[in-house]
């Protein structure tokens, strides 16, 4: 896989996940898998930050009045609810461990839901780029992170699921979407494996 036409896309690297006492963190039914995900990703980006991979953050940011939010159900009404990533709030803003990347990572504004394409600038970015290769990673498995692969499946894109770089409600539904659903459109592989591919293609 040639860095140069690939990007990875962070979705949902935000305090309201990742911090301890993020209102999203107990989404997750076991909250040391999100300190698993966000020591794997870091390792990753670590590791590929000297290519030429392109890296993305998609935050999710949200109006003070969920204005984008007007009939949620599921996981957006408890956005709504609990007031997570409102606009202005500690808890939107990006995790202090990406910030310490600086312009590596590149942050495109203007999700609001799910689909880390809809509404935002991604699909021209990764056009202007060249990009062939779409690695998706982040919060939660069967919810953004399933919406943004499939969105860039349909748009033309070879999509890799980073399977241990994100993070589903409980440990069987990361499973069976990595096992049964992300094959359909994808491939799920760890980031241990992904950084051997990327690193091989500039040895």
């Amino acid at each position: 896989m040639n860095p140069s036409q690939t990007a990875a896309i962070f979705v949902g690297y935000q305090n309201d996940y990742f911090a301890r006492d993020g209102i999203l963190r107990g989404v997750v039914e076991d909250p040391g898998r999100v300190d698993h995900v966000l020591e794997n990703t870091l390792a990753f980006v670590n590791a590929v930050a000297a290519t030429d991979i392109t890296l993305i953050s998609t935050p999710i940011v949200l109006a003070e009045n969920y204005r984008a939010l007007a009939q949620p159900v599921g996981i957006l009404n408890s956005m709504k609810q609990f007031g997570a990533f409102k606009e202005g709030s500690s808890g939107a803003a990006t995790i202090p461990e990406f910030l310490a990347f600086g312009d590596r990572i590149t942050y495109i504004s203007g999700k609001v839901g799910f689909n880390a394409f809809d509404g935002t600038q991604l699909q021209e970015q990764l056009a202007v780029r060249g990009i062939r290769n779409v690695l998706v990673a982040g919060m939660v498995t069967s919810l953004c992170i399933d919406s943004t692969g499939r969105a860039a499946y349909e748009r033309g894109f070879n999509v890799t699921i980073m399977s241990d770089c994100s993070s589903a409600r409980t440990e069987f539904e990361h499973s069976f979407y990595c096992e049964r659903i992300f094959p359909l459109y994808s491939r799920a592989i760890n980031s241990t494996e992904l950084t051997a591919e990327l690193l091989s293609a500039v040895a």
